[in-house]
């Protein structure tokens, strides 16, 4: 039952003009809050004071609202366009990882829609021009993309499945099934629970760090194979 604050929150957003902007910002923050199975046109009618139907003005079903909600996080996922194509990637890879940890729904949406908005297709044109112009062959593209995304989305998969608490932190987290753990029948792992992961500032994100410079590096070598006189005389 909605409450006298509620209802005056509302009246007071009815006011206000309805837009596309408006309505996606609202159906992210129930996503964000709740997840999309939460998100229906409904909740965010309500969540704006309005009719359903009204939202149907401006989006024309819970696909396209998707649509336009991955849309918004693409478009604060940077890829520098000005330099190299290490740093770009890197760039682009910290910013999906960030937008990840914002927006946790996102994970499983960003690559998945059927019908793309020009913010989601502008990233990728983005994206594949910086290789391209780096001297990415398009097979050589498509397996940077495959590898990267893979691991920066895996990454933040792994990072959200992580069964931490609020305000809890991987150590304390680590003490906790450390003191239950058998720790004469699993001693390598009590060790390393012991040695790392219950260090002093130990953070499960700071190692997306190390695995984005071994992917880079692995591409760079491929890349650089691909342009060497033996490779090129292959290919003939």
């Amino acid at each position: 039952m909605a409450t006298k604050k509620t209802k005056t929150r509302g009246r007071r957003a009815a006011r206000e003009p309805l837009s596309v902007e408006r309505v996606v910002a609202a159906a992210i923050a129930i996503a964000d809050a709740h997840g999309t199975a939460a998100l229906t046109m409904r909740a965010v009618a309500d969540a704006l004071g309005v009719q359903a139907m009204s939202l149907y003005n401006h989006v024309a079903n819970k696909d396209a609202l998707l649509d336009r909600m991955v849309d918004a996080v693409f478009a604060r996922v940077e890829v520098p366009l000005d330099a190299d194509w290490r740093t770009a990637m890197a760039a682009r890879a910290r910013a999906i990882h960030a937008a990840s940890r914002e927006h946790p729904w996102a994970v499983g949406l960003l690559e998945s829609r059927r019908s793309p908005g020009a913010t989601t297709l502008m990233h990728h044109d983005a994206t594949i021009g910086v290789l391209r112009r780096a001297g990415f062959s398009a097979a050589m593209v498509a397996h940077a993309l495959a590898v990267l995304d893979a691991y920066v989305y895996g990454f933040a998969l792994q990072e959200l499945s992580l069964p931490l608490g609020p305000n809890e932190d991987v150590p304390a987290l680590a003490a906790e099934i450390l003191a239950s753990m058998p720790a004469d029948a699993l001693p390598h792992l009590a060790w390393f629970t012991a040695e790392h992961v219950m260090a002093p500032g130990y953070s499960f994100s700071d190692e997306l760090e190390y695995g984005l410079e071994l992917v880079l590096d692995g591409l760079a070598r491929r890349v650089e194979g691909e342009r060497s006189p033996r490779a090129k005389g292959a290919r003939r």
